[in-house]
């Protein structure tokens, strides 16, 4: 056998049934490695050449449209291509753990009102056609046990991300997709006859293979690659920008409450860059607080329903924290009066309303930032400070200096524009026979299983769509 032949096609040879033959190649492939040069010719002996997808690409929307595809048309030649490790977002997800989707969440409307870029176009057919419970029935008839947690959340029952990863490897290879590591798919045109030349390079310099596809799948992920093949076939970009982040505090005494939890705030976000007021620049949820600022849910939602505008403004801003959100003003003096006359003689940092929920290391950071002393009495406590005490709880502002970054979860905002997709086919409204699936789209949401649904949705809709024309065209070529 040949050196120069690439081990895809030898995969897919040994898969398919193919035979090599020196002419009336449907296939091609070139290869060189520094000055040398080889043609190998690929086609069938008795039947036209089977079709072949190739999918950029190796993540979660990629493995699982590929499946699909194989799936849906068994005799499809599905290549994927992945420069790294396959999965490896889905291996660090959720801490290790994979949050698989949402089950909380399944009508169409309140499912796509998760996502910051999508919310709009999502609310049709495209979780219709594969939305959470499709998703989590298919992993169960794969045999993974999942778990739903009270937020929502969806895990396997192994907390292990290792289980969705074996799943998809295994039936992607029950299948017989071929995959492919160590490539990159480095650029792509657009040829006669609804095919594609690929361009394919190897991770040792010098080695470059050029083949042919009758579908390509873009499913790179946030990476420029997939948005300079998609710019290279004719389709816009949105800049993207980072988003799923911490925030970084200018507060030095931050530092001291460091792993302090709240179970429920209310944060607003100003940015000078924004005047009109945005909604959605207000969030609800935990918070956390870090060495180097605040993280938790609700600082993750507001900087992906602002990572536009947090963007525009270099990642500077005010972030106003309500701790007490509810609870009015009237009612924390009130009880702050009430907890005066009852514990008069107790120091100030010793106690506070039990209704504030806050711990004790809190209390005295808010205490400091009033300028009171710690042996201060309830009892000589003036009016004007509980007020003034009362207004911080309700509304504390920290200067925001610049973002953090939430590794295991993170995701870009941005990439192709959903109105260049249609969506109920995941295929280029540009190019024919060209899709796409996944964050390489400008679809992101936010933490809780979104953004893995918006993989599996769209490459599953892929991967049917690209299957179901193979099919047609593999019976249009029968009858002929």
């Amino acid at each position: 056998m040949n050196a120069c032949f690439p081990r895809f096609l030898l995969q897919a040879e040994f898969l398919s049934g193919i035979s090599l033959q020196p002419k009336n190649c449907a296939f091609s492939l070139f290869s060189n490695q520094k000055r040398r040069y080889c043609v190998i010719a690929l086609s069938l002996s008795a039947k036209p050449t089977k079709e072949t997808l190739v999918v950029v690409g190796g993540g979660a929307a990629g493995i699982y449209g590929a499946i699909r595809a194989k799936t849906v048309a068994p005799g499809l030649n599905v290549v994927v291509i992945e420069k790294g490790k396959p999965l490896s977002k889905v291996k660090i997800s959720g801490g290790g753990r994979c949050n698989v989707t949402n089950g909380h969440h399944t009508d169409n409307v309140v499912l796509a009102g998760h996502y910051p870029r999508g919310n709009k176009e999502l609310r049709g057919s495209f979780f219709n056609v594969h939305g959470p419970i499709d998703t989590m029935s298919w992993f169960s008839d794969c045999g993974v046990e999942l778990k739903t947690e009270p937020d929502g959340r969806v895990f396997p029952v192994t907390d292990s991300s290792s289980t969705i990863i074996d799943c998809l490897m295994s039936e992607a290879r029950k299948r017989g997709v071929v995959l492919e590591t160590g490539k990159t798919v480095t650029s792509v045109s657009a040829i006669s006859g609804c095919k594609f030349s690929v361009k394919v390079e190897k991770r040792t310099v010098g080695y470059v293979e050029h083949a042919e596809a009758n579908y390509l799948m873009i499913a790179s992920g946030s990476s420029e690659q997939g948005y300079k093949l998609a710019a290279k076939l004719g389709h816009s970009i949105v800049k993207p920008v980072p988003s799923l982040f911490t925030f970084k505090i200018d507060d030095f005494q931050l530092v001291e409450l460091s792993g302090v939890t709240f179970p429920k705030v209310r944060a607003q976000l100003k940015l000078a860059t924004v005047q009109k007021s945005i909604p959605t620049l207000t969030q609800v949820g935990p918070l956390l607080v870090t060495h180097w600022g605040f993280s938790g849910p609700v600082i993750l939602r507001l900087s992906a329903w602002g990572a536009r505008e947090l963007s525009d403004s270099d990642y500077k801003g005010t972030l106003h924290l309500d701790f007490v959100p509810d609870l009015n003003l009237e009612d924390l003096k009130s009880l702050l009066i009430a907890h005066k006359h009852k514990f008069a003689k107790q120091k100030v940092p010793n106690s506070f309303p039990s209704e504030f929920g806050l711990v004790k290391r809190f209390w005295r950071h808010i205490l400091e930032r009033e300028g009171l002393d710690g042996d201060l009495l309830w009892a000589y406590i003036s009016n004007n400070s509980l007020i003034s005490i009362a207004s911080h709880l309700k509304n504390c502002s920290f200067t925001v200096k610049g973002k953090g970054q939430f590794k295991d979860e993170f995701v870009t905002a941005g990439g192709v524009p959903l109105s260049e997709i249609s969506l109920n086919t995941m295929e280029s409204r540009i190019q024919s026979h060209l899709f796409f699936a996944g964050e390489v789209l400008n679809i992101d949401g936010i933490t809780g299983g979104f953004n893995f649904q918006n993989a599996w949705s769209g490459g599953y809709i892929a991967g049917a769509s690209i299957g179901n024309l193979a099919t047609a065209s593999s019976l249009e070529e029968e009858t002929v």
